[in-house]
């Protein structure tokens, strides 16, 4: 399976290629723990998944390092706001974004490295860098790169820097210039801030030399793809390529990929607007993780997607048709009643598999791939309306469906469990008023369990044969008044939460 997709770097669609037989190394930014992700946060995450998910359905493995940045300025302002040593307040919110993203479904990477455990590797890649004169010290202990010296930079950003002025420096972390300034590798010590006792002096290390130190650890001086958010390319993606270039002598990342803005209702989400959203403000709301995944998946990452209300209705009820699709079909293959089959069903299934696969070749476009599978669960519906369902063409949806999983990862219904996990940690924090109404009826204490609503529902499907139809009534009235729906099918019984 040959993957292309946009080069930042070169401007151009290119095939991505693996340096190392049959596995793709790539470096992934990734979250600042100074607070809770929010839903732009992680639509880059969630496209970031799809793409190691497509590199192993194309048959290839991956080798994927993502950094955690656990010391930075942003870090160090509210620790000592909050009146406690950054490695405790850190800890709370890197836990809470490994639970939101293994709420969203996103695969853990291969290696994941926290900038705090990482100090040596950062103070020889500054001391190489100062060995080559492209490094300096400045007052105060900073030591800064000296951008003059790098001839290339701003070839990512495709911004034209002529006119450096060497020795004009910029001590903030994230800064939105396009006048390029001397940038901190590493900065001296302030009374009541976390500092190393290094050979560069005591301080701590500047937010982009982070990234280049650890991503060249755990990957070596060249790598196949470097992946994050496209606010990350100026200047931290930048700086990255200069630091790491400028010591090596070597390419960095051979391939960029940037993950385009998310807009919240047509305007850039901020708190001021009131339209920031994490993904535990959604749960509390009583909107599903899945339903949050496949919408910010549902436009493809070179594009800009803007996340609306009524845009995650429709994804929550898409979820649910593919859902309701896939248990139907299982249903029949259980009950092995089948017709001799339309004889068209067959080539159509293939090809939408094909369209499929070719849509995620081409860019990763997820909006063409849902389209391939959505045809398919229109045709197999109206073939199994009509009885006229062979088991090859089930066993080939199935097939196919399996695959469409191994990318989106929607099909497996954790919503209930994964609400009331945000439930407990609202409760935890002093923060159950946050909780809807309808959500604390059916996810808040005294409800019910996916595994006590099954065995209500085999209570009620064994009265019905007994005939006892009155109690089997009141446990379905008693079940929809908890949030939950009882579907009788010529397939079987399902239930889902409302």
């Amino acid at each position: 399976m040959p993957l292309k997709l946009f080069n930042t770097l070169s401007g151009q669609v290119e095939e991505l290629y693996a340096s190392e037989a049959g596995t793709v190394r790539f470096y992934c930014c990734g979250p600042t723990v100074y607070d809770y992700g929010h839903i732009g946060n992680f639509r880059t995450f969630l496209h970031v998944d799809v793409l190691r998910r497509a590199i192993k359905l194309g048959g290839r493995g991956v080798r994927h390092v993502m950094n955690v940045t656990d010391v930075d300025d942003k870090i160090i302002r509210n620790a000592t706001a909050a009146g406690l040593p950054i490695g405790e307040y850190t800890e709370k919110f890197t836990r809470a974004f490994f639970e939101d993203s293994d709420a969203l479904g996103i695969e853990r990477p291969e290696a994941v490295a926290k900038a705090t455990e990482n100090i040596p590797e950062m103070v020889r890649l500054i001391e190489t860098l100062a060995s080559e004169d492209i490094a300096y010290k400045a007052e105060g202990g900073s030591w800064y790169f000296r951008i003059a010296k790098f001839p290339e930079y701003g070839k990512l950003a495709k911004k034209d820097l002529e006119g450096i002025e060497d020795g004009a420096r910029v001590d903030v972390d994230e800064y939105d210039k396009d006048a390029a300034r001397d940038f901190a590798l590493w900065k001296g010590v302030k009374p009541g801030e976390t500092s190393w006792d290094t050979s560069l002096g005591v301080g701590r290390p500047g937010w982009h030399i982070e990234c280049s130190a650890m991503a060249m650890k755990y990957l070596g001086p060249s790598f196949d793809l470097h992946a994050g958010g496209e606010d990350l390319m100026f200047p931290h993606h930048e700086n990255e390529i200069a630091q790491s270039e400028a010591a090596t002598h070597k390419p960095f990342a051979r391939h960029w990929f940037h993950v385009r803005f998310l807009l919240v209702e047509g305007r850039k989400m901020s708190k001021s607007e009131g339209n920031f959203y994490t993904l535990r403000d959604l749960l509390l709301k009583g909107h599903k993780a899945s339903a949050i995944r496949f919408l910010l998946l549902s436009v493809p990452y070179s594009q800009q997607l803007n996340f609306t209300f009524d845009g995650l209705a429709a994804e929550t009820a898409a979820v649910e048709r593919l859902r309701t699709f896939y248990q139907r079909v299982l249903a029949g293959m259980k009950a092995g009643t089948f017709a001799e089959g339309d004889a068209a069903l067959a080539p159509m299934i293939a090809t939408k598999e094909a369209e499929f696969v070719a849509a995620l070749e081409n860019d990763l476009n997820t909006a063409e791939a849902r389209a391939a599978i959505f045809d398919v669960l229109r045709a197999v519906n109206a073939a199994a309306d009509k009885n006229s369902l062979s088991r090859a063409d089930a066993e080939a949806t199935l097939a196919l469906l399996a695959k469409f999983d191994s990318i989106f990862a929607v099909l497996e219904d954790r919503d209930g469990e994964l609400t009331k996990s945000a439930l407990a940690w609202a409760e935890a924090e002093g923060r159950l008023d946050e909780a809807s109404p309808e959500v604390l009826a059916q996810f808040g204490a005294g409800s019910l369990g996916d595994a006590e609503i099954d065995a209500l529902v085999a209570e009620r499907t064994l009265a019905k044969k007994q005939r006892n139809f009155a109690k089997a009534d009141a446990i379905r009235n008693d079940l929809l008044a908890k949030g939950i729906l009882i579907e009788d099918s010529k397939d079987g019984v399902r239930w889902k939460r409302k």
